[in-house]
């Protein structure tokens, strides 16, 4: 089991429907998400963001590296879901701010 910082493991296990109240213990008010190309500020639009992608593609995250880059963290996660080549390894480059997540880019 990797031993992930408290929000990086609560992103991984909140519901993708989770309300803001809950996000804004995972993310700072001003966090900012970049995901296939788009990106994503402020709790709203990662809300919006994380019930939009799982309504059209349900997946599983699952957490299996961690790398410590100083000034990130980047966990390697296996994608799996209904969509093609399934499952699927991106690298979830986390910045974290007095415990929350600042940013977070998926590739």
């Amino acid at each position: 089991m990797l031993d992930l910082p408290p929000a990086v493991a609560a992103y991984f296990d909140a519901a993708p429907d989770a309300d803001t109240q809950t996000l804004s213990t995972i993310f700072t008010a001003d966090a900012h998400v970049h995901d296939e190309a788009h990106d994503y500020n402020g709790l709203e639009e990662i809300r919006a963001w994380r019930v939009d992608t799982h309504a059209k593609t349900p997946f599983v995250a699952r957490p299996l590296g961690l790398q410590d880059r100083g000034d990130a963290l980047v966990v390697s996660a296996e994608i799996s879901g209904a969509f093609p080549n399934s499952p699927i390894m991106l690298d979830h480059k986390f910045a974290l701010v007095e415990g929350r997540i600042a940013s977070l880019d998926i590739r």
